[in-house]
């Protein structure tokens, strides 16, 4: 009964204001051949949103307790680093992981300074770069080193440890 209540009141609305859209211009363009006025958009500043290689991305991890940064992985342009909220990256993995291809990323939660990637990628496709493992920094990418699964190819995902898990290890 409320339901169609409710119905009935829009409906009457309806009929009794119009169709409000459009005396406020909401309608689309009826006509593909309007010139739109350039001052509409004079306050617009063209900006990059990521880096200018690298191809399809394919992994992306953020930083928990540092919110403006992030690390992006792509699928034949390495590890990227942004410290500003992605205004602006840089690469942080060239010349030291020996593949471009990265499948994952992880930034460890009981330190961000450790970050992980997985290399290869994580989607089968015909321009499949192959990897060669994973790669761990402990000082926020600026240096990498293979931690193992060098055979494995693909690696598109990487195993969070908490810290507990790590404390106890550490104790045993």
């Amino acid at each position: 009964m409320r339901k169609l209540l409710l119905l009935t009141v829009a409906a009457l609305a309806f009929i009794v204001f119009g169709d409000a859209r459009s005396d406020i211009g909401l309608i689309a363009q009826a006509n593909a051949n309007t010139l739109v006025n350039p001052n509409t958009y004079q306050d617009l500043r063209w900006r990059s949103i990521g880096p200018t290689r690298g191809g399809r991305s394919t992994a992306a991890a953020g930083v928990r307790t540092q919110p403006n940064v992030f690390y992006m992985g792509a699928t034949g342009g390495g590890v990227w680093k942004t410290e500003n909220y992605g205004i602006s990256w840089f690469p942080v993995s060239d010349g030291q992981i020996p593949t471009g291809s990265i499948g994952a990323l992880e930034v460890a939660d009981s330190n961000p300074n450790v970050v992980y990637a997985g290399s290869g990628s994580e989607a089968i496709r015909s321009n499949v770069i192959v990897g060669r493992g994973v790669y761990k920094s402990i000082d926020a990418g600026k240096t990498w080193q293979h931690v193992g699964l060098e055979k494995a190819g693909l690696v598109w995902d990487v195993v969070r440890v908490s810290p507990e898990r790590l404390a106890a290890k550490a104790a045993s």
